[in-house]
């Protein structure tokens, strides 16, 4: 399985771009998947740039409803012209953050070629999507101030339109998560994977607090590889990377990762 990272709030490489957002491009077997957009199409510029053929993407996935993983969309439908998007059938709700409308373009909601999932689909053998949304979360990090809007009302995000990518290969179990809003502790409990890869939405914690103390005293009680990034923020990743050693990989921009 290669794993190469299209866009993060970081790069390494100056003829890279980077922007609050995530994407990665996925090689396993005879698949080749999109896993999130970014924010915008600087996404599809990358990959132009590091040798990826985006027309060649056999499906893509949208790991939630908030535009810093949906906004580059549009660029995929108009670069890709047969790929399908499966995305969660909650992701065009209206999401907030701090009062900032942060959902997806609602022109895109009725494209024929979005697939709305419910909680669990089975795409093709080793390639499952999985919302979760009837188990239990008992590790809870907050909602930091992100809200849906439903009558005109603001309540907290439930997050019902997150999903998770699950990938098994060779007998090992790969987990992607756009920014793990249902709790990244949640997640590994559910699924135990072999290696993990997305934000851990870590970013609004004090690194040198209780919080991420606690936080990072249960990951190591999993077995589990982390690639991280975007949310999970760069001094809570300083602070993870100390304990955990090479169990842990940052997913900078252009960062290519073979397993």
């Amino acid at each position: 399985m290669k794993i190469t990272t299209l866009i993060e709030n970081t790069t390494l490489r100056p003829e890279l771009k980077a922007e609050h957002g995530l994407s990665l491009y996925i090689e396993t077997g005879d698949r080749r998947i999109l896993f999130d957009s970014g924010q915008s199409g600087a996404f599809a510029d990358n990959a132009e740039q590091l040798g990826i053929d985006l027309t060649q993407v056999d499906l893509c996935i949208l790991s939630h409803g908030h535009y810093d993983h949906g906004g580059g969309l549009k660029r995929f439908l108009e670069v890709n012209d047969h790929a399908p998007v499966y995305i969660n059938r909650h992701a065009f709700g209206e999401y907030f953050s701090s009062g900032k409308y942060i959902g997806l373009d609602p022109a895109l909601e009725e494209n024929p070629r979005l697939i709305g999932v419910e909680d669990v689909l089975e795409i093709a053998e080793g390639i499952t999507l999985c919302s979760c949304n009837d188990l239990l979360r008992p590790f809870s990090f907050g909602v930091f101030g992100q809200s849906i809007r439903k009558d005109n009302v603001h309540v907290d995000d439930d997050y019902l339109h997150e999903q998770y990518l699950l990938l098994e290969e060779n007998g090992r179990k790969y987990c992607f998560s756009g920014c793990s809003h249902k709790g990244l502790l949640n997640i590994l409990s559910w699924f135990r994977p072999d290696v993990f890869f997305g934000g851990f939405h870590f970013i609004r914690m004090d690194p040198h607090g209780r919080e991420l103390g606690d936080a990072l005293r249960q990951l190591q009680k999993f077995s589990t590889r982390y690639f991280t990034g975007h949310c999970t923020g760069q001094e809570q990743y300083a602070v993870l990377k100390e304990a955990l050693g090479d169990r842990i990989g940052y997913l900078h921009t252009g960062t290519v990762i073979e397993l």
